[in-house]
């Protein structure tokens, strides 16, 4: 720790503090343009210019000097700083005043109007005149793809895009050419930038020089009403907020949560807002003579209730999505099991992992933030830059910092950090357990080694003895040890785990999903659309949802529910986190939240269940699961129950594991519904042509 004095104020701070951080600690406002607490020092905006007492005799740039550069007197006072000296803010209005020179007056048709930091510190640090007459410089505006807008006049040259980019993204797309008054940010060879995290530099801008593409000129920041919320396009669950205008849903921006997202989130979250205005189910549908038609609430819980009234429970079975809420999962299996049923299944995908294998055998044990204190990886059957790329940027963080040996089972793609490839599948794990590959002893030999296995290794036909092998392997090389739990399973379904822990899977009686869909008289689809319908042999099923993907196209009876910023819920995200997203917005036309929708059915149905509100929903839910009361907060996991799945090996086959995401931008219905997403899927395709050419 370090002792100095801010403003005359005796303030302690950790020693590897900068004098601005200091400052803040203090509570004097510095003002920055450059400085990023996520990213490196630069210093090239000297608007954060400090005076330092027997420093030098002139301001110092308090972002690149630390608490430790300064001196105290001769006798033992304490080194002093001062943020508010005449020296000081002479300097300021100076440096304001050389940014301003070029600056254009675009402030009325600048998107960043209202949250721009050149604005708010030009009022307050700035000066009211400028002694520069000559013409202000011209840049020429840059593409750099669909997602973000560039108008580079406003441009100050602070770097920050440049150092995300770089270092948080892992890609060099962007740099500084140029010196002086030709200095010029830019992507070197016009071309789209390729990052799944591009998005980011739209927040990170301080000035209207990086925009959101998809949000200009369609509203002013205090027009919007702003809720706070959860993710749900990934099982990272990003901390985000939801700007709505009316009943329209205009932006989503991140929010700060270091133990998940830090303040980052990926461009699948930040743009598919537009999915949610297109492809919705807005009122009931009923397949009659082989088409689908409108209908009445009544005549579609009709046809239900004839339907479930000619067949027996075990012919009765329910499908959970990938966006499904525990709420409505939870209101859907009492449904299912009053009518004598227990087919229930949360896994689409056909995944190996079972809430009867112990909690500890599904979540990412050592959580998202644990990833930092990690001294080696392995990573089974997972491309974490397209299944969690936010996730994957920790993984980069924790790289970057040097003695992180990173090993890969499966694909050998670009995960923006180096690796040693191991080998494509079974045989390379198996090797590992054994202990004939030299990774093997790479991860003995670390003091906290994780293994990160992906829904690729997991969902397929040998899925079981891939977990098997996996929590052998944990055992083996010490992952799983008092203190510490790196046996990390990566989800990409925000509902997988809030199922899991709901035992929303097959009873003693029950099938999966792949055989339901082929046996059930009346099978229950919540949001699932990512299942093989060519098998569909069911002959009634019931479509609760909110977009006309496949599901809806392959249903008899289609009931309009809710999107995720039209309904408050309940997600749990990959390390078992317990997490709520509030609503934003109402659903259109006769949608409403699907709670309301099972609790309304259960009523036709004669199977009436016990709550009319979702205060009394949520009451009936904790007291049978106490643990999603917890908000925030990761219910401990039995690390035991890993071993004993260990014992359960059984025979793996010898194709090698493959990523379940396909592709980045397309990978649920409001995502499919996105012509945003679209755009950026066509480009990914296209650019990924090129390159293998």
């Amino acid at each position: 720790m370090a002792k100095l004095k801010i403003d005359g104020n005796e303030i302690e701070v950790p020693d590897h503090f900068t004098l601005l951080q200091a400052c803040e600690e203090a509570g004097a406002e510095v003002p920055r343009f450059c400085f990023h607490e996520r990213l490196s020092v630069a210093g090239n905006c000297r608007m954060c210019l400090v005076e330092v007492k027997g420093g030098p005799p002139k301001p110092q740039a308090s972002c690149a000097m630390g608490v430790r550069d300064i001196r105290g007197g001769p006798n033992g006072e304490l080194p002093e700083v001062f943020t508010n000296t005449p020296m000081v803010k002479k300097a300021r209005e100076g440096v304001m005043e050389f940014l301003l020179i070029n600056h254009p007056l675009d402030c009325p048709i600048c998107d960043q109007g209202g949250e721009c930091d050149l604005q708010d510190q030009a009022m307050a640090f700035g000066i009211d005149s400028s002694r520069y007459q000559e013409d202000k410089r011209a840049v020429e505006d840059k593409y750099i793809g669909p997602l973000v807008k560039t108008v580079m006049n406003r441009c100050i040259h602070c770097t920050r895009c440049v150092r995300f980019t770089t270092e948080v993204a892992g890609i060099s797309e962007l740099g500084l050419i140029g010196r002086g008054e030709d200095a010029e940010i830019t992507t070197y060879l016009e071309q789209a930038m390729t990052s799944e995290l591009q998005g980011n530099v739209v927040d990170l801008c301080p000035v209207g020089a990086l925009t959101s593409k998809p949000f200009a000129f369609t509203a002013r920041p205090w027009e919007l009403n702003k809720t706070e919320s959860i993710d749900v396009m990934d099982a990272l669950g990003s901390a985000i907020r939801v700007d709505t205008r009316g009943r329209e849903v205009m932006r989503v921006l991140p929010r700060v949560n270091d133990q998940i997202n830090e303040e980052w989130i990926s461009d699948k979250s930040r743009f598919i807002w537009d999915g949610l205005k297109t492809q919705r189910l807005d009122r009931p549908y009923v397949r009659k003579d082989g088409r689908l038609q409108a209908a009445t609430w009544g005549e579609a819980f009709g046809a239900i209730k004839a339907a479930v009234s000619a067949t027996s429970g075990d012919k009765i079975g329910a499908i959970a999505g990938d966006l499904a809420s525990v709420e409505e999962m939870y209101a859907l299996s009492e449904l299912v099991k009053s009518l004598g049923s227990e087919n229930l299944d949360c896994r689409q995908d056909g995944t190996a992992l079972d809430p009867s294998l112990g909690r500890a055998s599904y979540v990412f044990n050592p959580t998202i933030e644990g990833i930092e204190q990690a001294d080696a990886l392995l990573i089974i059957g997972a491309n974490p830059r397209f299944e969690a790329a936010v996730l994957n940027a920790r993984i980069r963080k924790r790289w970057r910092r040097g003695n992180f040996p990173i090993g890969v089972i499966g694909e050998a793609g670009e995960l923006r950090y180096d690796y040693e490839y191991l080998g494509a599948g079974p045989d390379t794990l198996k090797d590992l357990v054994d202990g004939n590959h030299a990774f093997a002893k790479v991860l003995t030999n670390a003091k906290k080694p994780m293994i990160l296995i992906g829904q690729g290794a997991l969902s397929r036909a040998d899925g079981a003895g891939v977990l098997a092998s996996a929590a052998k392997l944990a055992g083996t090389v010490g992952a799983v040890v008092d203190g510490w739990n790196g046996f990390a399973v990566l989800h990409t379904a925000a509902s997988r785990v809030g199922g899991l822990d709901l035992g929303f899977v097959p009873g003693e009686k029950g099938v999966n999903a792949a055989d339901m869909l082929a046996s059930m008289d009346v099978l229950f689809l919540l949001g699932a659309d990512e299942l093989d319908f060519a098998a569909k042999k069911a002959k009634l099923t019931v479509y609760v949802g909110s977009h006309g993907d496949n599901g809806a196209h392959n249903a008899d009876v289609i009931l309009p529910a809710a999107a995720y910023t039209e309904k408050s819920g309940t997600w749990v995200n990959t390390e078992g986190r317990v997490q709520m997203g509030n609503r934003a917005g109402f659903a259109p036309g006769d949608a409403r939240e699907d709670w309301a929708i099972i609790r309304a059915l259960s009523d036709v149905l004669g199977k009436k269940l016990p709550f009319d509100s979702l205060g009394e929903l949520r009451a009936k839910l904790y007291a049978a699961f106490p643990h999603f009361a917890a908000l925030d907060e990761i219910a401990e996991s039995d690390s035991a129950k890993i071993a004993a799945v260990a014992k359960k090996a059984g025979k793996m086959n010898k194709s090698g594991f493959a990523s379940p995401v396909k592709d980045f931008y397309l990978t649920n219905p409001i995502a499919r519904a996105s012509a945003v997403m679209a755009e950026c899927s066509a480009l990914a395709r296209n650019n990924f042509k090129v390159a293998a050419e």
